[in-house]
């Protein structure tokens, strides 16, 4: 009893102690309350035919057929095979761009020449994606686009109709999400390689190996837990597609839909047709507990190959 009662007295006078700290923290876990916790009591929408007279917490509910949505349609197919492929292919175009940028960054030898370069590859990140819409518009644009009158008649091709030709857009919209995003995560692994010991690449000097053996044997195995959380944290959004990218850029063309419609978009057009929040609800929700599954699978596999870069 009296160790019990020493140790509540010991909690409470480190409490007492370092309370400028928890004075610190308590706007942030307040803001994480009711930025990520409250607003859980929604989810309830995705299992009910919500309506404005009876509220959210009245409506009657509707089992899963909210969900029925999603996979019923014949579109249920395309969307999410698009929202899973594209999103593949940026997790590993943005990750391996990201790296090779940041290896070249890290054998300059100029003190301003790094800096100058990282700020304008990061420069692109800022942009919305109304304004990246505008300048892909002008390049692609069939009567004015800088790609239909500049560079197609150097090749003796004619104009094409991008915003009508489908089987373009799953290269066009890759490439903008590697020069929007790439210099995002170019500034992690130049900030990781910071931290790297110059003694392992003086003991490489010293045995003879060139730069490239050792980007190989000492960079990118000091860099792989960065890339390992990178790349879970990636995996947990890989059923949320970025909006503005499918919507906005594609100006929203009917025509080049089977490869540009999303979960995301299908949801926003299907709300705006139809104003059913528990459809909306239901794909949200179904986004959650797949990236909720897939970070866990993920962590587990790399935590069988190589515990030490396991996520958790």
């Amino acid at each position: 009893m009296n160790g019990l009662a020493y140790g509540q007295s010991t909690k409470w006078r480190k409490l007492l102690k370092f309370w400028p700290l928890y004075l610190m923290m308590l706007p942030t876990i307040v803001l994480l309350l009711i930025n990520n916790y409250l607003p859980i009591a929604g989810l309830i929408i995705a299992f009910k035919n919500v309506n404005y007279v009876d509220g959210v917490f009245g409506s009657p509910w509707n089992g899963l057929n909210n969900f029925k949505f999603l996979f019923s349609t014949r579109d249920a197919w395309i969307i999410s095979r698009n929202t899973l492929l594209y999103n593949a292919v940026f997790i590993a175009s943005n990750i391996i761009v990201a790296l090779i940028f940041a290896l070249m960054l890290n054998e300059l030898r100029s003190r301003w020449l790094p800096k100058f370069y990282q700020a304008s590859m990061f420069f692109p990140f800022f942009l919305s994606m109304v304004v990246v819409s505008y300048l892909v518009f002008a390049f692609l644009s069939k009567g004015n686009g800088f790609v239909n009158n500049n560079l197609l008649p150097l090749f003796g091709m004619e104009p094409i109709s991008w915003y009508q030709e489908p089987k373009y857009w799953p290269f066009i919209l890759p490439l903008i999400n590697i020069w929007k995003n790439a210099g995002y995560y170019t500034v992690f692994f130049v900030a990781s390689m910071v931290t790297i010991s110059h003694e392992y690449y003086e003991a490489a000097v010293i045995d003879g190996a060139s730069k490239w053996q050792q980007a190989i044997r000492i960079t990118l195995p000091q860099l792989m837990p960065l890339v390992t959380v990178l790349t879970l944290l990636q995996i947990g959004r890989i059923f949320y597609a970025d909006f503005g990218l499918f919507y906005q850029v594609p100006l929203n063309s009917g025509a080049i839909y089977s490869t540009t419609n999303v979960i995301d978009t299908y949801v926003y057009r299907a709300l705006l047709t139809l104003g059913d929040f528990g459809m909306s609800s239901a794909a949200a929700f179904y986004q959650s507990v797949v990236g909720f599954v897939l970070v866990f699978l993920s962590n587990y596999i790399v935590r069988k190959l190589d515990r030490e870069n396991a996520l958790f």
